[in-house]
């Protein structure tokens, strides 16, 4: 059975970030994927130039009416990443409400993309829209903690408090819950960063139950662009072929991860020389050389079950 994702996030002509981080994963698991590209830039903004042009709530619009006219809009998931603007958002929830009418099984998967550690690097105006429009059409949602806190207005302190904050997020809508990061300690120490997931599941008498795992992911002394939009399309492929296990779904996801990154921090290492940081270009992700690992990760961090 052929599974499509509609996929609206950012375009670069140069590296991986947005639809460029999410599309070739995706491909190399068996999915056909429709992109949107919600801005086409000559590269990330990390660099020090950037070019491009930004789509409009309207533009967006127009695209998906050519789809729409065409009747090729169905699709099995829809994933959704970076977007700074409240008219196109407000347009994307449109979008996915159509979808969702016409397919009542499709299963969207929203990265809240709004900040980290404690800063925002979207309007704040967008958050109230997340909070009240997007994560309720939510099936599996990717924030880290910052993220969390700001949807549902609670301090994560300790794994405890990220428990409970998962049941907030639950309560919102999704049934699929995963912290990407948080700044809880790890048991393994400084070096390690803790991640957590909630997924609600219907046992076949009909009751409720959750699975709550959480995981120690290695550290990497480096910044890294895409690796968020990675990590929710890997999540989208992984629960696909493990729609009960949560476990299993977060650690082939977090192992492809971990394959990655380890492939480009020693490829940017190695081309910026000893004793040098690597440049922006240096870090993009090596994800055709990671082709293999996307397809057949080795697991290399095992969750626990909470």
């Amino acid at each position: 059975m052929e599974c499509r994702v509609l996929s609206i996030q950012s375009h670069v002509v140069r590296g991986y970030v947005g639809n460029k981080s999410a599309t070739f994963p995706l491909q190399v698991l068996g999915f056909e994927v429709d992109s949107i590209n919600s801005v086409q830039f000559s590269n990330h903004t990390g660099y020090a130039h950037w070019k491009g042009q930004v789509l409009t709530a309207e533009e967006l619009n127009v695209l998906y009416e050519g789809i729409k006219l065409n009747k090729v809009n169905h699709y099995d998931y829809i994933l959704t990443g970076y977007s700074r603007d409240m008219s196109f958002l407000e347009m994307v929830v449109d979008i996915i409400q159509e979808l969702k009418n016409a397919n009542p099984s499709l299963v969207y998967v929203c990265d809240p993309v709004m900040g980290d550690q404690g800063a925002m690097y979207v309007p704040e105006f967008l958050l109230p829209v997340y909070r009240d429009k997007v994560v309720p059409l939510a099936d599996i949602l990717t924030p880290n903690q910052f993220e969390a806190e700001l949807l549902t207005g609670r301090k994560i302190n300790t794994e405890a408090d990220a428990v409970e904050v998962m049941d907030l997020l639950h309560s919102m809508g999704p049934d699929t819950v995963v912290l990407t990061s948080t700044d809880l300690p790890s048991k393994y120490g400084d070096q390690f960063l803790l991640a957590l997931g909630s997924q609600k599941i219907v046992k076949a008498d009909g009751t409720n139950t959750t699975q709550k795992i959480c995981m120690d992911i290695p550290k990497v002394d480096a910044v890294f662009v895409g690796t968020g939009d990675l990590f929710a399309a890997l999540l989208l492929a992984w629960t696909h072929h493990h729609p009960k296990d949560l476990k299993a779904a977060c650690e082939k996801t977090v192992s492809v991860m971990h394959h990655v990154i380890k492939r480009t921090i020693t490829y940017a290492n190695e081309m910026a020389g000893p004793g040098k940081r690597p440049s922006p270009a240096q870090l993009e992700l090596r994800m055709v050389q990671s082709k293999g690992d996307i397809e057949n990760p080795a697991v290399v961090v095992e969750a626990k079950v909470l």
